[in-house]
C-alpha cells in the first residue's frame, strides 16, 4: 500500500453529496487529500467540494457499471492513482417487513447499497491492483443495523449484514496485493436519514413503542472514517463501531 503522507494520497467518496459522504470529503480535503467526489446529483457534489482545486466532481450512479469505471477511469486520468476509496453510497429503503415489501423496492435497495458497494470496490480493487506502487484501502459504511436491525427494515437489514461479508471478502483477496477493507458502522449520526426514520420525532422500537432517540455530529463519524484511512498499511482496521451515547442499540431496547 501507498505509505505516502496523506497530501499525495488519493481517496474517492461515494455519496459525497450529503450527510456522511459529505463530510467525510471535506475533511479529506482540509487533510490534504485529493478527492473524488461521486454521487447523483451534481449540484451537491459541487456545494460539497466547495470550489476547492483537489476536489474532483464525477456524477455517478453506482448502480451503473459504466458509470462506476468511468468514475475510476476519471481519477486514474486525473491524479493517477486510488490509495484510499470510502464506499458511502446508500438508501434507507422502504419501513416494510419481509411480507409486505414489494420485489421492486427491495430489488431498489439491494441495487444501491450492496451492488453498488460491489461494483465500487471491484473498479477500486481493479486499480490499486495494478498502479505501482501497489495497494490501497476501501473503507466500507455498514451500519449498526449489520449488527442489530431495526423493526421493519428487512431490505437495508439484509444489505448491511451482506455488507459484512463483502468487507471480509475484499480484505481476504487483497492480501496479495498490499489492499486491506474494513467496516464503519454508525449508529444515530445527525445526518438527513435520520429524518428519513423519525430518530428526532420518535424512531419505532422493538415494542412497538416510539422514542426520540439521542444522535451525534456527523463531524465525529467523518473523523472516525478519517482516522481509518490514515492507519499506516502496516495495519488493517477491520471494525470500527461508533453511535451515539445512550441510543437503544445493545438489545435494541
Amino acid at each position: 500500500m501507498n505509505n505516502t503522507p496523506s497530501a499525495a494520497r488519493v481517496a474517492v467518496v461515494t455519496g459525497a453529496g450529503s450527510g456522511i459522504g459529505r463530510e467525510v470529503a471535506r475533511q479529506m480535503l482540509a487533510a490534504g487529500y485529493r478527492v473524488a467526489l461521486a454521487g447523483r446529483r451534481e449540484a451537491q457534489l459541487k456545494e460539497t467540494a466547495d470550489s476547492h482545486a483537489e476536489a474532483l466532481v464525477v456524477p455517478c450512479d453506482v448502480t451503473r457499471q459504466d458509470d462506476v469505471e468511468h468514475l475510476f477511469d476519471a481519477v486514474r486520468r486525473r491524479w493517477g492513482r486510488v490509495d484510499v476509496l470510502f464506499n458511502n453510497a446508500g438508501v434507507f429503503g422502504p419501513a416494510a417487513s419481509v411480507d409486505e415489501i414489494s420485489l421492486g423496492d427491495w430489488n431498489d435497495t439491494l441495487a444501491v447499497n450492496l451492488t453498488g458497494s460491489m461494483l465500487c470496490a471491484a473498479a477500486a480493487v481493479r486499480a490499486m491492483k495494478a498502479q505501482d506502487p501497489q495497494g490501497g484501502r476501501i473503507i466500507n459504511n455498514g451500519s449498526i443495523s449489520a449488527h442489530s436491525p431495526r423493526p421493519r427494515t428487512v431490505a437495508y437489514a439484509v444489505t448491511k449484514h451482506a455488507m459484512t461479508g463483502l468487507t471480509k471478502s475484499i480484505e481476504l483477496d487483497g492480501r496479495g496485493f498490499g489492499i486491506t477493507c474494513g467496516q464503519i458502522d454508525i449508529g444515530n449520526t445527525a445526518t438527513d436519514i435520520m429524518d428519513t426514520i423519525g430518530v428526532g420525532a420518535g424512531a419505532l422500537q422493538a415494542d412497538g413503542s416510539r422514542r426520540v432517540e439521542p444522535t451525534f455530529p456527523v463531524e465525529d463519524a467523518a473523523r472516525a472514517v478519517l482516522m481509518m484511512a490514515n492507519m499506516p498499511p502496516s495495519a488493517s482496521v477491520g471494525s470500527v463501531v461508533i453511535s451515539a451515547a445512550g441510543m437503544p442499540f445493545i438489545g435494541r431496547g
